[in-house]
Order: structure tokens, then C-alpha cells, then sequence
């Protein structure tokens, strides 16, 4: 059996190939191929896809192989459906709940991502990304609900992957994203315990996400 860190290393590899484009949704995922793409041996890579089917972003089937999984637009609907849902509960949840710290890292996530850098063709859409997320995320974890809290991880996980990909095909269909001000209005009216604004205002972005990605969803359907 290889290394954990050595698989862990693979697993990284692979899965950030998987979020570039680099590897495409539905390609068959070949161990010899990979060996010879990563430098390592067949064990790692073996244990590599098995760490990310269990992430939903590789397909495995006994004794027919291995795919990177395939997008679908029944998938992304579903998956912002439920982002929605539990976005809506958390956030109420996290409103009514939360902590001055809770606030204090709100306002942490959002002055990180409104000091974000648009630097033309030299975009740093990873990083963006981030911020983004951690900033999201911020507003819906003031509240003590585990389950639902690793629930939502799992469909940011799977909504990251049709983002990322989305992204790899034509980053500005994400013009919505550099519109700070929606951020900032989300934050207020969260800050300001508006909970049914705060909702509302969070699932009209969330909307809008959604569209972005869909048309790269459909040309890829149809490729």
C-alpha cells in the first residue's frame, strides 16, 4: 500500500485537473495513462480514485473502470435546489443564533473578498474563488447544526466542481460574481438580522449562478 501523503499528493493532482478542464467530464480515467501523467505508480493513482468517487467528482464501476463523472443540468438543478434549501435554514438559523465572532468573521470574509485584485488576462480565478466561498460560508455557519452543515459542504463540494468547469470554458459567463455590491447587501442585511431580506437576497444570487453555468452545461450535454 502507497503512502497517505503520496495518495493525498495524486488525489490533489487529479482533482485539480478535474476542476482546469484538463480532465473532462465522462473521460475514462486510465491508470496507465495517469502513471505516466503523474510520475507515480499504480497504487497511489488506484487510491487516489477511490478517495475522490467517494467526493462524487470520479465514477468508479467494478470491473468497467473509471471516469471523471459527468455534469448534467438535472444535476445542477438539484444541486442548487437543495444549496437553497439548506442556505435558507442555516442562514436564519445562524441570524438567530449567531455571535458577535460569528459577525466579526462575516466582516473578515467580505473585507478580504472586496480587496480582491482584477488584474485582466492575469486573473486569479482560484483565489477569487475562494474568497468567495469563505466568505458564503461565513454567513451560514454562526449556528450550531452539524448535520446540515456537513450536508452543505457536500453540495458546495459538487457545485464547485460545475463552477470550476464552467469557469474553464468561458470565465466571463461569471460577470455576476465581480459585483461586490450584492456581497455587500447580502452582509447587511444578514448583519442586520433581516432574515427574510437576507434569504430572499441570498437565493436571488444563487439564481444567478446558476444561469451562469447552465450554458456551458448544455454545450457540453451536447458535445
Amino acid at each position: 500500500m502507497s503512502s497517505p501523503t503520496l495518495t493525498d499528493k495524486v488525489a490533489k493532482q487529479i482533482c485539480q485537473d478535474i476542476l482546469s478542464g484538463e480532465l473532462k467530464p465522462n473521460q475514462k480515467l486510465v491508470v496507465s495513462d495517469l502513471k505516466e501523467k503523474y510520475d507515480v505508480g499504480a497504487s497511489p493513482i488506484r487510491e487516489a480514485l477511490i478517495q475522490l468517487s467517494w467526493i462524487k467528482y470520479v465514477k468508479l464501476e467494478p470491473q468497467k473502470g473509471c471516469w471523471v463523472a459527468p455534469i448534467s443540468k438535472l444535476e445542477l438543478y438539484d444541486l442548487y435546489e437543495s444549496l437553497k434549501i439548506v442556505s435558507s435554514v442555516l442562514l436564519e438559523k445562524s441570524i438567530r443564533e449567531g455571535s458577535e465572532s460569528w459577525e466579526l468573521e462575516i466582516l473578515t470574509e467580505y473585507h478580504k473578498l472586496s480587496r480582491f485584485k482584477f488584474q485582466g488576462d492575469n486573473f486569479n480565478w482560484q483565489d477569487w474563488e475562494e474568497r468567495q466561498e469563505a466568505f458564503y460560508t461565513s454567513l451560514l455557519k454562526g449556528c450550531f447544526s452539524k448535520n446540515m452543515l456537513q450536508f452543505f459542504d457536500d453540495i458546495i463540494r459538487q457545485i464547485k466542481r460545475y463552477r470550476s468547469i464552467s469557469l474553464s470554458y468561458s470565465p466571463m459567463n461569471f460577470e455576476q460574481m465581480f459585483q461586490i455590491e450584492q456581497h455587500e447587501k447580502i452582509m447587511k442585511l444578514t448583519l442586520d438580522k433581516d432574515y427574510e431580506g437576507a434569504k430572499q437576497q441570498l437565493e436571488s444570487y444563487l439564481t444567478s449562478m446558476m444561469k451562469e453555468i447552465e450554458p456551458t452545461v448544455d454545450n457540453i450535454e451536447m458535445a
